[in-house]
């Protein structure tokens, strides 16, 4: 069927729109400006840049972690309250007490200290004051008869130097003790030395030193020193006529004569080596000894020779007891002095109050060689 003219006008533009679009899709031409959007849409996804944030500091370098505190110690947990006890029911009025079940049982003793003690001094001193007659001479009064005047020349014969050992057993406030002991004499004609020292076994040693001058009566101290916990010491000017001691007790007024704790035991043997004879049982010797801390007199009765089992072996020995002081607490005691060995010490006991007391007994004797 045949077209009109008219239609076919028609046909040719639209035909040449359809070409056109088909051209476009197959050749990329630019399609057509579409309508705009809405602000919404994904266009504000272009490329448009913004100004980039300004960059992190830099990371500090990191601090070492502190150290952990230590931890606090936790206090000891308190104990519970005790519970609220109930409270009792109105009790029925308490006896009166038995008198014989009210006396106070004695508290349990308390547990000794197993700290060492102390060693025991050679012998027990109670605290000391210094006596009103010390500044007299040495007096001796024969037995049955006066005192030898004032002046008289009492000969001296001093003992060798010498070591002597001893076994020391004794007692002080009811502790027992068994321990060893040593004096150490020497002389030079001159001056003397005599030190004489107890040891015992993990307690230590207390020990007493007498160094002084040989003078035409015997010895004549200089000082005199006291060790043990502490060390205490006496020194004798015999010119001056006093002695001064380092515990602040008050000086002492002395004479020629006096002696200290330990020369005095050589002193004795000085003068009875000189003379025996005239010194028979009986007779008293009084004189001036001074320990530490004090001065006093001290008197000695002569008595008869005895026979000693000692551990050094039989001995005879003749008996000189020391008589107690003005002082209840005075010590009192014995020594024995061996003519065998030029009337030298071989025991030495002396007694403090009712039960304090210390024994030296020989054991070893060692002349020093001539």
């Amino acid at each position: 069927m045949g077209r009109s003219p008219k239609a076919s006008k028609v046909l040719i533009p639209v035909t040449a729109v359809v070409l056109a679009a088909h051209a476009i899709v197959l050749l990329g031409v630019p399609a057509l400006e579409q309508p705009p959007q809405p602000a919404a849409v994904v266009m504000d996804t272009r490329l448009v840049e913004l100004p980039a944030p300004p960059p992190p500091p830099a990371p500090a370098a990191p601090k070492p972690a502190p150290a952990p505190p230590p931890p606090k110690a936790r206090p000891a947990p308190k104990p519970p309250a005790p519970a609220a006890a109930p409270e009792p029911a109105p009790a029925a009025p308490e006896p009166e007490p038995n008198p014989v079940q009210a006396v106070d049982t004695p508290a349990p003793p308390a547990p000794e200290s197993t700290a060492p003690a102390e060693p025991p001094a050679p012998a027990p001193e109670p605290p000391e004051a210094n006596e009103a007659d010390t500044a007299r001479p040495i007096q001796v009064t024969p037995a049955g008869a006066a005192p030898l005047p004032p002046g008289t020349v009492l000969p001296v014969t001093l003992p060798n130097s010498a070591t002597l050992e001893f076994d020391a057993s004794g007692q002080v406030k009811g502790f027992h003790y068994s321990a060893g002991a040593r004096l150490q004499w020497q002389h030079d004609g001159q001056y003397y030395s005599a030190r004489q020292s107890v040891s015992m076994f993990l307690l230590g040693e207390r020990a007493q030193t007498s160094e002084g001058l040989i003078t035409p009566h015997g010895l004549q101290p200089l000082n005199f020193s006291d060790q043990g916990r502490k060390t205490q010491s006496a020194n004798f000017d015999v010119a001056g006529g006093k002695a001064s001691y380092s515990s602040g007790t008050a000086e002492a007024a002395i004479s020629d004569g006096v002696q200290d704790r330990l020369s005095v035991f050589l002193q004795l043997s000085a003068l009875i080596a000189a003379a025996p004879d005239k010194y028979p049982p009986g007779t008293l010797i009084d004189l001036t000894t001074s320990s530490a801390r004090a001065a006093t007199r001290w008197q000695f009765r002569v008595g008869a020779a005895e026979a000693l089992s000692l551990p050094f072996g039989s001995v005879m020995a003749l008996r000189l007891d020391k008589l107690p002081g003005k002082s209840s607490g005075d010590q009192r005691g014995s020594v024995w002095l061996a003519p065998a060995m030029q009337y030298l010490p071989v025991r030495i006991k002396l007694t403090q109050g009712q039960d304090d007391f210390v024994d030296l007994q020989l054991k070893k004797y060692a002349p020093a060689p001539q």
